[in-house]
């Protein structure tokens, strides 16, 4: 069984020979390193012998719509407009897709990270104004949310079309106890998140939904409960959600995660044995089918990859 294959049969909770794993974390946040980026993917995934690659879109977290810098109030948004589907944002990120792709030649399976358009557009103007406009003019904010969608969808398919990646990694956030309702969020931001996550389920069925818990700030993660993915990724140990429970919760055929991502996580600070036995845990709370052992969301970029092959071992003798 190739290790494409093994991954796309757990996304439909079909059995497989052995357990898959994925993890990954930044290597430069805010740049582009071109080839040298594509490098670095390939490299963590063979030193690792994971199963999948997500891609990161280091350098790529500002929102380079030219309209942004025109904004002097709260009304302007209800006039933005999407940005020229040529424009490097998209091209250069399509380019690193296409790079790592076509380096594994086949092999696994290769997602590209995307953000929803209310954090895209928190990456371009910041929280402050964002929340104020957002509260001062809603409409127009909203507007300028679905204006963010249809860049996001005009690069999720050139990812899929052009790049060849089997699908995108969504990340969704924002919706912190603290920020909104859930009731709020619904009205807000869940029609830009579904307008991204349903176009890139016409493009590919084998996305993957990202439910982002950062910063120990619990989400209203029932806002997301509906939204249509067959694998799923959340923060298991912010949010309190065992990946059984999630599996429940969320009705999908795959989770994806087990492992705390911070540093205070066995995975970063443990030894090799407590690794090995929360992995035991892991997969007799879990089982074999349907699940894809990574971490709750991105490692520290310098974890020791001897971690990760130690995890591979162990995985391999509990398959």
């Amino acid at each position: 069984m190739t290790k494409k294959e093994r991954v796309l049969r757990t996304f439909r909770n079909q059995p497989v020979d052995r357990i898959p794993m994925g993890f990954w974390y930044h290597f430069s946040p805010d740049e582009d390193h071109g080839q040298e980026t594509v490098e670095q993917h390939l490299k963590l995934y063979r030193d690792a012998d994971m199963d999948m690659i997500k891609v990161m879109c280091d350098g790529y977290f500002n929102y380079p719509n030219p309209f942004i810098k025109t904004v002097t109030c709260a009304d302007d948004w209800a006039r933005m407009t999407p940005m020229d589907e040529n424009d490097p944002f998209i091209t250069k990120q399509v380019e690193r897709a296409r790079g790592v792709v076509e380096g594994v030649k086949g092999e696994c399976c290769v997602f590209y990270n995307v953000f929803c358009p209310m954090s895209l557009m928190r990456f371009g103007i910041g929280w402050d104004m964002l929340m104020s406009h957002l509260r001062e003019n809603p409409e127009a904010m909203c507007h300028a949310f679905m204006v963010a969608a249809e860049d996001l969808k005009t690069l999720t398919r050139r990812l899929i079309q052009e790049a060849g990646c089997d699908g995108i990694y969504y990340c969704v956030q924002n919706a912190e106890e603290f920020r909104f309702t859930a009731e709020e969020y619904r009205r807000l931001v869940t029609p830009s998140d579904l307008e991204v996550l349903n176009y890139a389920n016409t493009l590919s069925d084998n996305n993957i939904l990202h439910c982002c818990g950062w910063d120990g700030n619990k989400n209203r993660v029932e806002v997301w409960q509906d939204y249509p993915a067959h694998t799923v990724n959340w923060a298991v140990y912010v949010e309190g959600m065992s990946l059984p429970e999630g599996r429940k919760f969320f009705g999908c055929d795959c989770v994806l995660g087990g492992f705390d991502n911070r540093k205070e996580g066995v995975l970063y600070s443990g030894t090799r044995e407590e690794i090995e036995k929360e992995a035991e845990r892991v997969i007799a709370e879990a089982g074999k089918c349907g699940v894809i052992i990574g971490a709750d969301c991105t490692l520290p970029s310098d974890i020791p990859t001897e971690r990760l092959q130690w995890l591979r071992k162990k995985l391999d003798e509990l398959s």
